[in-house]
């Protein structure tokens, strides 16, 4: 007889019996979450950390490396033009097989000229050299067929002038009027620039008779469009320039009021 209400001793007991998931337990769990430095405020604390870690980790793979298919392709168009010329130039530069070897470095240089934008476009591999390299490989192969055709004899050297004089002059002006915006690549140009490489190629090959002939009018076809397109994107220029203004003036308005 100790005098303890059976109920008081019953409550006892079970309290004890239940152990951690009794009062005790529950009285562990706000502790859990509340003290400074606990495991699950250590626990939250590593998530946030690695949250931030899994964004700056997602923004590392997204930003492409120089050093990715397109630009390699790209770099090796650029190594192909002092060869080309080599190959173009050897042998007094008359060489029917010299002349073919020379086609098909031309040729490859084309043809990674259209796959490495596509590769870049659609694996997301687009940098900012590579919008810088592209466009100077292109025009360095297709420019040094050029010059070495007129040096040979085989092409006027006015054909020459007008097309890299195009080439040059609508790089300089989508520079100049990209403060008022980008001017897209139209069909037009598009066309332009495979009718030339075609032109090119066959100027290249050492070609006699009706394959001759067709040359000619291929690249006469190819200069038609290089002037017609060129024109184009000076009207667009214009334009874009114009409506560049006026959205400025019609800002500064807009602010002073």
């Amino acid at each position: 007889m100790s005098g303890v209400p059976a109920s008081a001793a019953g409550g006892s007991s079970s309290a004890r019996r239940t152990g951690p998931r009794g009062t005790s337990g529950a009285a562990q769990g706000p502790a859990e979450r509340t003290t400074p430095g606990g495991a699950v405020g250590r626990g939250a604390t590593e998530g946030s950390a690695a949250g931030r870690g899994g964004k700056i980790a997602a923004a590392a793979v997204n930003q492409a490396s120089v050093w990715n298919v397109a630009n390699l392709l790209t770099m090796f168009r650029l190594v192909l033009v002092p060869v080309f010329v080599v190959l173009m130039l050897g042998n007094g530069g008359y060489d029917p097989a010299w002349r073919s070897f020379a086609w098909a470095a031309f040729a490859v240089a084309m043809f990674t000229d259209i796959f490495d934008g596509h590769l870049a476009r659609t694996y997301n591999l687009v940098t900012d050299f590579g919008k810088i390299a592209d466009p100077i490989a292109d025009k360095a192969i297709m420019g040094a067929a050029l010059i070495c055709l007129s040096a040979l004899g085989d092409l006027p050297w006015w054909v020459t002038a007008v097309i890299l004089g195009r080439e040059l002059g609508i790089t300089v002006l989508r520079f100049v009027v990209i403060r008022y915006g980008v001017i897209p690549a139209s069909r037009g140009g598009k066309l332009k620039t495979l009718t030339q490489g075609i032109a090119v190629g066959m100027y290249v090959l050492a070609l006699t008779g009706p394959l001759a002939t067709l040359r000619f009018w291929v690249m006469a076809a190819a200069v038609v469009l290089t002037v017609a397109t060129g024109l184009d994107y000076v009207k667009q220029a214009i334009v874009l320039r114009r409506r560049g203004i006026a959205e400025r003036r019609a800002a500064l308005k807009e602010t002073e009021v």
